[in-house]
C-alpha cells in the first residue's frame, strides 16, 4: 500500500512530491553507479507515473551512523522542504559496536524529529540488510553474529516505528536470500550491485507515494 501524499502536498503549495532520502552507503549506492541506487531507481520509475515526484536529494553517506545522520543530515534536510523522506540507517551503527541502548537513542531522535518536521508521517523506514550473506561480510564481525545483531537493531527500529505510526518495509528477509545469486553483489564483495540494488527497489517502491 502506497503513501498517499495529497494532503502534503497542497499544504506546502508545492507543484512536485519532494523526495528526500537519508542513510548510508546502501542508500548512496556505493557498489553502484549513483543512478542505480534504490532511490534513483525508484525516483525514476516513480516520475514516468508521475512527473511531480522528484528525488531532491540523497544525503546518505557511506559509513555514517545515526549520530552522523543526526548531526548533519537532518539539518540539510530541514532546507530541502521534503514531502517524503525515506529513512535506513543502523548497519555501521552495529558494526562500529554501538550500543542497544544507545541505539534506540538515536533512533527515537531521528523518528522525533522527522515527525515535528513532517506532521503527516510522510515517513517511510526500511530495515538493515544482513550483509554476513555477501563475500566479505564476515570480516566486519569482529567475532559476533551478524545476523543476530542486525536482526535486534532492525526490531528496535520495527518497534519505535510502530509507537509512533511510521510505515516500516523489512528489507532484511530478502537480503538474506540475496547469497545466492553473486550477481547480485559488487566487485568489493559486500554492497550490492545495480541488480541488487534493483531487487531491492521492487520491494520498496510500492510503499512510496502514488
Amino acid at each position: 500500500m502506497a503513501i498517499s501524499m495529497s494532503t502534503s502536498a497542497s499544504a506546502t503549495g508545492q507543484a512536485s512530491i519532494r523526495y528526500v532520502a537519508l542513510g548510508d552507503s546502501y542508500t548512496i549506492g556505493t557498489g553502484a553507479a549513483p543512478e542505480k541506487a534504490w532511490p534513483s531507481v525508484i525516483a525514476k520509475r516513480l516520475y514516468k507515473k508521475n512527473p511531480r515526484f522528484q528525488l531532491v536529494g540523497n544525503l546518505a553517506r557511506a559509513g555514517w551512523t545515526s549520530k552522523d545522520l543526526i548531526d548533519y543530515q537532518l539539518p540539510v534536510l530541514e532546507t530541502l522542504t521534503p514531502d517524503f523522506v525515506t529513512v535506513m540507517i543502523g548497519t555501521n551503527d552495529w558494526v562500529q559496536e554501538v550500543d542497544v541502548k544507545s541505539f534506540r537513542g538515536y533512533i527515537q531522535r531521528i523518528f522525533d524529529r522527522l515527525l515535528k518536521m513532517l506532521p503527516n508521517a510522510a515517513i517511510l523506514v526500511i530495515t538493515n540488510p544482513d550483509f554476513s550473506v555477501s563475500a566479505e561480510g564476515k570480516s566486519y564481525s569482529n567475532g559476533r553474529n551478524i545476523a543476530q545483531g542486525l536482526a535486534e537493531f532492525n526490531q528496535i527500529i520495527k518497534d519505535e516505528a510502530a509507537l509512533r505510526s511510521v510505515r516500516v518495509v523489512d528489507l532484511f528477509p530478502l537480503s538474506q536470500t540475496m547469497g545466492q545469486d553473486s550477481l547480485l553483489f559488487s566487485s568489493d564483495g559486500l554492497h550490492p550491485s545495480a541488480k541488487g540494488y534493483a531487487l531491492w527497489a521492487d520491494l520498496i517502491e510500492p510503499h512510496f507515494p502514488n
